[in-house]
C-alpha cells in the first residue's frame, strides 16, 4: 500500500509533527502493533469472568455477549447507568442495564451534571478491553435491581467486583494462553506493519517496544506477527533496539519502577543498575531510563498506542513526548460516513430551511408580542393577521420535522443503532474524540498507514476554526 491514501487508511493530525525532528518512536503492542478479532477475544473474556460469578453463585448463565457496546462510554457508577456524553461532558444518550433512558429520563437525572473524568464516579471505556467489562456490567445491574446478587451493595460495588474479576482474568494468565494456542482465531494479521516500522529503523529511528503484556507473551505474539513479514531472515528481535515488558503503564510513564534485564527465553531475571543497552529486553523500569538510553527527551520521542490514558495522555501530559493514537474503528466509521454523504447533505438542506422557518416563526411570534402588548414598532398592525402567519410558519415546521425526523434518527444511528458514530455524539464531537483532540498529536486506524508516508513526513494540522469564522462555500 506504499504512497496510497485512502480516505480511511489516512493519518489525521491535530498538531503539526515532523518526522524528521522524532528520534525515537515507541510502541505498545496489544490492539497497536497487534489487532486482534474484537469479538472473538471480547467474548472470550466475558466468558471467563462469567465463568468466575458463576463460581461465586450469582445468577449469570443466561448472561450473554452483547457487540453493540462501543469505546468512549463512560459508566456512572453512582446511578448503575452507561452514558454517551459530548465534548463538553453534556449526556446525551444512556442505557440503564440493557434498557435505553429515554430523553425525559436523562434530562431528569443529568441536566445540571457534566461528565468529569476526573471524578470517580465516572469510568471511561476508552480500550478495547473494556468492551466486556461493560457488557457485562449492564446485565449485572439488572441481576442487582432485581435483588439476585446479595453480597453487592450498590453499583459501585459491582463495578469495582467486575474490574476486578477481569483483572484476574488477564494477570491470571489463561486468556493469554489461550491466545497463544491458537492465535489464528484471536489475531487480526496486518502484513504491513512490519515493512512500516522497518522504513523508520532505515530512517534512522530507534525503535521501542513498551508493552503491558509480559515477557513469554510478547516473544509468542511478535514472532507469530511480525517475523513472516520481515525481510530475509530479519526477526522481530532485531527489529527492535529495546523491547520493555510488564511496564505497568501509565506508572512506567509516572513512577520509579525497578528495572530489570530477561537473560533467558524462559524469562529469567537479573536487576540492573546500569541502565539500558542496545538489544537489550528488560522488565519493569521506566521513562527515565528510556531517555537516559536514548541521550534525548520529550519531543524528539514519539510513542504510538492504543490507549487514550495508558499510552498517550500521559506520555503527553507528563513527559511531553509526541503521541499517536491506534483507532482501528476509523476505518468502519470514515466508510458509514461516505456511504451516508448523499443523505446526509439532504438533511443539511433540510436543517437550513429549518432555521429560516424558525427565524420567520420567531418574528411573527415577537411581533404578535409587541401588538398585544401595545409597544415597539408595528403595535398597530392588525393581529388577526400575524396569528394567521404565525400558525402558517408553524405548519411548514411541522411538515418539515416529519421529513428531517427519520434522516435525523438514521444519522444518530449510523454504525451503531445503539451508540451511534464513536466520534460523534448527536452532532456534536463525542467525548472520546475530545480526548483524542487533546491528547493525541497524530491519529490513524492502523500502524501499516505509515507505509503511505515518508518516514521524513511533515504533519500539518488543519487551521482551527471558530463559529464566528466565514462559512465555506458548499
Amino acid at each position: 500500500m506504499t504512497g496510497v491514501l485512502s480516505s480511511r487508511r489516512r493519518i489525521f493530525c491535530n498538531r503539526t509533527l515532523n518526522l524528521r525532528s522524532i528520534d525515537a518512536i515507541g510502541y505498545d503492542m496489544d490492539y497497536t502493533l497487534i489487532h486482534y478479532r474484537v469479538d472473538e477475544w471480547e467474548r472470550h473474556a466475558f466468558e471467563h469472568v462469567k465463568m468466575r460469578l458463576g463460581e461465586r453463585g450469582w445468577p449469570v448463565g443466561e448472561l450473554a455477549f452483547d457487540q453493540t457496546f462501543i469505546r468512549g462510554l463512560v459508566i456512572d457508577t453512582e446511578l448503575g447507568n452507561i452514558v454517551k456524553a459530548n465534548r463538553f461532558g453534556y449526556i446525551k444518550r444512556g442505557y440503564h442495564g440493557t434498557e435505553p433512558i429515554s430523553f425525559d429520563e436523562l434530562r431528569a437525572m443529568y441536566s445540571r451534571t457534566i461528565v468529569d473524568l476526573a471524578e470517580s464516579r465516572w469510568k471511561f471505556m476508552n480500550t478495547f478491553f473494556s468492551l466486556s467489562e461493560a457488557c457485562l456490567y449492564a446485565q449485572l445491574v439488572e441481576l442487582l435491581d432485581a435483588r439476585a446478587i446479595p453480597e453487592v451493595m450498590g453499583y459501585d460495588d459491582l463495578y469495582r467486583l467486575v474490574r476486578t474479576t477481569l483483572d484476574y482474568a488477564h494477570v491470571e494468565g489463561r486468556l493469554k494462553n489461550e491466545v497463544i494456542a491458537d492465535p489464528d482465531r484471536f489475531v487480526a494479521i496486518d502484513s504491513d506493519a512490519p515493512l512500516a516500522l522497518v522504513d523508520q529503523k532505515h530512517a534512522g529511528k530507534k525503535l521501542l517496544l513498551i508493552t503491558n503484556s509480559d515477557w513469554s507473551y510478547t516473544r509468542s505474539m511478535m514472532t507469530y506477527a511480525f517475523d513472516p513479514y520481515l525481510p530475509g531472515e530479519m526477526t522481530w528481535r532485531e527489529l527492535f533496539d529495546v523491547v520493555i515488558v510488564s511496564a505497568r503503564k501509565p506508572l512506567f510513564f509516572t513512577g520509579q519502577n525497578s528495572l530489570f534485564q530477561i537473560v533467558s527465553e524462559d524469562g529469567l531475571l537479573r536487576p540492573t543498575i546500569a541502565g539500558i543497552d542496545d538489544r537489550g529486553i528488560y522488565l519493569g523500569g521506566c521513562v527515565d531510563h528510556v531517555e537516559t538510553y536514548l541521550g534525548v527527551a520529550g519531543d524528539r520521542i514519539l510513542y504510538v498506542g492504543d490507549h487514550i490514558f495508558g499510552d498517550v495522555q500521559v506520555s503527553k501530559r507528563i513527559q511531553r513526548w509526541r503521541t499517536a493514537l491506534v483507532v482501528r474503528e476509523l476505518e468502519d466509521e470514515i466508510a458509514h460516513v461516505e456511504r451516508f454523504a448523499a443523505t446526509r447533505a439532504e438533511l443539511r438542506r433540510l436543517m437550513a430551511q429549518k432555521e429560516l422557518l424558525e427565524e420567520r416563526l420567531c418574528a411573527a411570534k415577537l411581533a404578535l408580542q409587541r401588538v398585544r402588548g401595545g409597544y415597539g414598532p408595528g403595535r398597530h398592525k392588525d393581529p388577526t393577521d400575524l396569528v394567521s402567519s404565525r400558525d402558517a410558519v408553524r405548519g411548514e415546521l411541522i411538515a418539515l420535522d416529519e421529513r428531517i425526523a427519520p434522516l435525523a434518527r438514521a444519522s444518530a444511528e449510523l454504525s451503531n443503532p445503539r451508540w451511534g458514530l464513536l466520534m460523534r455524539a448527536g452532532s456534536d464531537k463525542s467525548h472520546l474524540a475530545r480526548q483524542i483532540e487533546r491528547y493525541a498529536d497524530i491519529y490513524t486506524s492502523r500502524v501499516s498507514n505509515f507505509l503511505a508516508h515518508s518516514p521524513f513526513k511533515y504533519f500539518r494540522s488543519s487551521p482551527g476554526s471558530l463559529p464566528h469564522d466565514p462559512a465555506q462555500p458548499g
